[in-house]
């Protein structure tokens, strides 16, 4: 780990607790960076075929990471909202469909499917404090309208992790679609696609993946892909893409289909360093990294007798653990916290502190003194 931890140079004062928000950047992809802009002011866009070959690597990466067969089937997306839009709106609804969600999703994933009920189509939302197993009570609210399980992997306040192997059974089992927001998994934990059965994937790169925002996986299962409307085009979702004098024109075969216009060519160099990194470890060594840190902070929550608001049971953790101090406002200790140089969250009524693999535990120690001295005082 000695290694890796000169990727990361972070402020000494700073306990950067906030992977579940906005992740820094390793030394590398600062360094990516800096070479892309210094040799385009230098050079202009000559070395352009070059930065094209980067974006094939980027589509590479995502497709190990989550297990796809083919860089063909990995679109890239300005975000998340953007992605889950693109199915949302491109998919052939009926009026009387609907979609299961989950009451305490991130806004991205409830307002692009309430945006279908002009087609008549409901988004219909599980309470996940009415039940001690979710899975279960989403395939129970299934019925014959039910076109679409869509959930996040990870839950981004509470950081309860589902288990997308049983869903995804189901879902294949019914014939109904299944779309898995993974921007709070995605590395932070192996993703096995083939396990999943999910129809889409989707995720921005600058959360657990330690990339720039403005760059996102937008996976679509290849039996889907032709299904998906096109609501957006360009000449870059074409298939003879760069032939600019063809008059005639036919959405790309590949995911490209769904990229209209000229690609974030420096956001696609900076995820791709990044990713290098994850992949130079492996997911699997990042994730005993991460859970380490997470069993660290959890008993460091255990020892005070705060409350614990994230999932105590191990197969339903992933990065986040969310706590709350009784007797002291999780809007003001944020607050205090934030002025005090420990990056964190404030979310689901409580404290939200998500280190990554990289984490030194004596950061951990050092911000739950700080929540100490702040509480003392």
């Amino acid at each position: 780990m000695d290694r890796v931890t000169e990727e990361f140079r972070l402020a000494p004062d700073l306990c950067h607790l906030n992977h579940a928000a906005v992740g820094p950047w390793p030394r590398r992809t600062a360094a990516a960076v800096a070479q892309f802009a210094t040799e385009n002011a230098s050079q202009g866009s000559l070395a352009y075929p070059r930065w094209l070959s980067v974006e094939q690597r980027l589509r590479e990466r995502l497709a190990r990471l989550i297990g796809a067969a083919s860089p063909d089937d990995i679109a890239l997306a300005k975000n998340t909202s953007e992605a889950l839009s693109v199915i949302a709106h491109g998919l052939g609804w009926q009026a009387g469909d609907s979609i299961l969600g989950i009451r305490q999703e991130f806004p991205s994933n409830r307002i692009v499917w309430e945006s279908l009920a002009a087609q008549g189509v409901r988004w219909r939302a599980l309470d996940l404090a009415s039940t001690a197993d979710p899975e279960q009570a989403l395939m129970a609210l299934c019925d014959e309208g039910t076109r679409m399980i869509a959930v996040s992997w990870v839950q981004y306040a509470s950081g309860l992790r589902l288990d997308l192997k049983r869903l995804g059974a189901f879902c294949r089992s019914r014939g109904i679609l299944f779309c898995v927001d993974a921007i709070q998994g995605l590395g932070a934990l192996p993703f096995d696609l083939a396990e999943a059965q999910a129809d889409f994937v989707v995720a921005d790169g600058h959360k657990w993946m330690l990339g720039p925002e403005g760059v996102a996986l937008l996976y679509v299962r290849p039996e889907q892909r032709d299904r998906l409307r096109l609501q957006q085009f360009g000449w870059h979702m074409v298939e003879h893409c760069g032939d600019f004098d063809r008059a005639d024109w036919t959405a790309a075969r590949s995911a490209r289909r769904f990229e209209c216009g000229s690609p974030n060519l420096l956001g696609v160099h900076a995820l791709e360093a990044s990713l290098s990194l994850l992949e130079e470890i492996g997911m699997e060594q990042v994730w005993s990294q991460l859970q380490t840190r997470t069993e660290h902070l959890l008993s460091l929550i255990d020892q005070r007798g705060f409350e614990l608001l994230s999932p105590r049971a191990p197969d339903r953790r992933a990065g986040i653990l969310t706590f709350r101090v009784p007797g002291f406002p999780s809007d003001r200790l944020y607050s205090e916290l934030m002025a005090h140089q420990v990056l964190c969250a404030h979310r689901g009524g409580g404290i939200r502190f998500s280190p990554h693999f990289y984490t030194p535990l004596s950061v951990l120690d050092q911000a739950m003194e700080r929540v100490d001295a702040l509480v003392r005082a």
